[in-house]
């Protein structure tokens, strides 16, 4: 089973929409690029298999595995990706702004949902991350 969160990068933040099989499923919100830093940065474009994970923090979430220079980045529930996230992905049901939104835990459990199916079948969730940069509104890229 393939997600694929297609994104766009702005100074402030990142914002995208996730996909199965062509169908919207929610919003995700992250960091801005900053060249992969650890607990500052999205995370790279790329392939990445997603596994369940359980913690007394989060609950129920999703950790991205193999990511190159990174380890311990999850999808989890947060509707701020700049007070609440260090390199993580948060589903959001409804965007607020960059890098914002709102009933990420509705949206998580919407996502988990969708694992849950993928689980049943043996069949390992791949997320695939493609993103495109805007113009930051002075010009710079």
């Amino acid at each position: 089973m393939e997600l694929h969160l297609l994104r766009n990068q702005f100074e402030e933040g990142t914002n995208g929409a996730l996909f199965y099989q062509g169908k919207f499923i929610c919003f995700m919100i992250e960091l801005p690029w900053k060249e992969n830093a650890q607990n500052i940065s999205c995370i790279p474009d790329g392939r990445y298999e997603l596994e369940l994970w359980f913690t007394s923090r989060f609950k129920h979430h999703l950790v991205v595995k193999n990511v190159p220079g990174r380890s311990g980045i999850l999808v989890h529930a947060a509707n701020n990706a700049a007070k609440e996230l260090r390199g993580c992905l948060a589903p959001v049901t409804h965007l607020t702004g960059i890098g914002t939104g709102i009933l990420s835990r509705k949206a998580l459990d919407k996502l988990l949902l969708i694992f849950e199916r993928c689980r049943k079948k043996k069949e390992p969730m791949i997320l695939t991350i493609t993103s495109a940069v805007f113009c930051n509104g002075d010009g710079n890229y």
